[in-house]
């Protein structure tokens, strides 16, 4: 699930064009693109839609028609990563790595595929390379993805570092503030999750993972009416869901007591 929204923000920003360095990229506002400019953004906009027959053959016209256009190699390579083509994947990742080392769309999403591969600090080096770019307009993105990341090591202190970083450069970052309240849960810091809690339900309604986790936190926090709370929203709104199951469960267990 992680793995799909990060994937999607990244095909937002190729589309709107964000990329602020070096290799030739597709400007949406620019009518005369070149023709390796149009089939590189009609095979993101196929791709975006599940198309993939389409993207495939639209990136990679795109990429016989430039060779050096990184928007196309990577896009390629994000695409051969869906269709489980993980050595097609790998090499078209590198060479719109040696196109320009210092992009940071290529940066973020090579990193990110770099973490998928357990390569992790050669994907934290990605990261931190990526972020360098003064004008790259989502950092809070390659944070989190690094945050992410690091947590696999596992590092949690390296990843909440990450997850700050994010939200200092935007507080209102949902991934963020979600990976924030997993983090602080994990850690037992429950003062914390708690107010990532708080955050992330006042901007959205909380998910199942986030209702238990906050039925857990009050729990341990001793806050029996904010408990209660939690409970009836994961009972009432998602019934079905594993998350409401385990609270069943874990109240059944704790009325045996």
């Amino acid at each position: 699930m992680m793995r799909g929204v990060i994937a999607g923000s990244l095909l937002l920003l190729i589309l709107a064009g964000c990329t602020s360095s070096g290799g030739r990229h597709y400007d949406s506002g620019d009518e005369k693109g070149s023709p390796a400019d149009v089939n590189a953004h009609l095979g993101i906009e196929y791709m975006r839609k599940g198309m993939y027959d389409s993207s495939l053959e639209s990136l990679n016209k795109a990429v016989r028609q430039d060779p050096n256009m990184q928007l196309a190699q990577v896009s390629l390579a994000i695409l051969y990563e869906r269709l489980g083509e993980d050595d097609l994947a790998e090499e078209h990742y590198k060479k719109a790595y040696s196109i320009n080392r210092k992009d940071p769309v290529t940066l973020n999403a090579y990193g990110q595929y770099l973490c998928r591969r357990g390569e992790l600090e050669k994907a934290d080096e990605m990261f931190r390379t990526a972020v360098k770019d003064p004008l790259y307009q989502m950092p809070e993105l390659v944070y989190t993805n690094a945050g992410i990341c690091a947590r696999k090591r596992p590092d949690l202190e390296l990843a909440e570092k990450y997850f700050r970083s994010a939200l200092q450069r935007n507080p209102k970052y949902q991934p963020a503030l979600q990976e924030m309240a997993r983090t602080s849960f994990a850690r037992e810091q429950y003062l914390a999750t708690r107010a990532y809690l708080q955050r992330l339900a006042g901007s959205a309604s909380l998910t199942p993972e986030f209702l238990w986790i906050g039925v857990r936190t009050e729990a341990a926090l001793g806050d029996k009416n904010a408990m209660a709370s939690y409970a009836l929203l994961l009972k009432n709104r998602f019934p079905e869901a594993e998350e409401t199951q385990a609270l069943i469960e874990w109240e059944r267990k704790s009325g045996e007591r």
